[in-house]
């Protein structure tokens, strides 16, 4: 699904967008195939980044702030933690960040995007032996258009996929800029 919304980290999305992730999710069918949530934003223009990231977690609390449903209780809420994932309506998402100004090329986009990956799907990979061939097979694609693989990618569980949300090669002390309240 595409949802086209405002301003990335700005106040007028964050409802209609958490509605939306909701109805997503609600609406899986794991046996449908792999899909999507990808939300184009219609800026503001990305100056770098740093400037994209800065957006990307606003987003995300503003996202957090306004969920009244508790954590997927299937991953971490700690940001810190090696299992955690971002949950939004009681469902844990993987977030792939693009925009123009990305230094790879496979995270670039016209405008600001964020695609939410339901992380239930990658679960259904790994159970069904079909995880390592997906994530090989984007590796390859990525090291083929890029000239080697993104720094920044790591399998669930090695270290917290918060820092892959962004696409920005970050340094081992890096600290998401976000903390979950409980909603429980």
């Amino acid at each position: 699904r595409v949802r086209v919304c405002g301003q990335l980290g700005g106040a007028s999305s964050p409802l209609r967008l958490l509605q939306d992730l909701g109805d997503f999710a609600a609406s899986m069918d794991l046996d449908g195939g792999f899909a999507s949530f990808i939300a184009v934003f219609r800026g503001p223009q990305i100056r770098d980044e740093l400037h994209f990231e800065q957006l990307l977690w606003s987003q995300l609390r503003r996202l957090h702030e306004g969920d009244e449903v508790p954590w997927d209780g299937e991953v971490s809420a700690d940001p810190t933690d090696e299992h955690f994932a971002f949950s939004v309506a009681g469902t844990a998402f993987f977030i792939v960040g693009l925009h123009p100004q990305a230094s790879r090329d496979a995270r670039r986009a016209a405008t600001p995007t964020l695609v939410f990956n339901v992380h239930r799907q990658f679960e259904e990979l790994r159970e069904s032996g079909q995880f390592p061939r997906m994530r090989d097979r984007i590796r390859e694609r990525d090291a083929s258009l890029q000239g080697g693989i993104n720094p920044m990618v790591s399998d669930h569980g090695k270290s917290s996929e918060a820092r892959q949300y962004s696409g920005r090669q970050v340094g081992r002390s890096w600290q998401a800029p976000f903390e979950a309240e409980d909603h429980g």
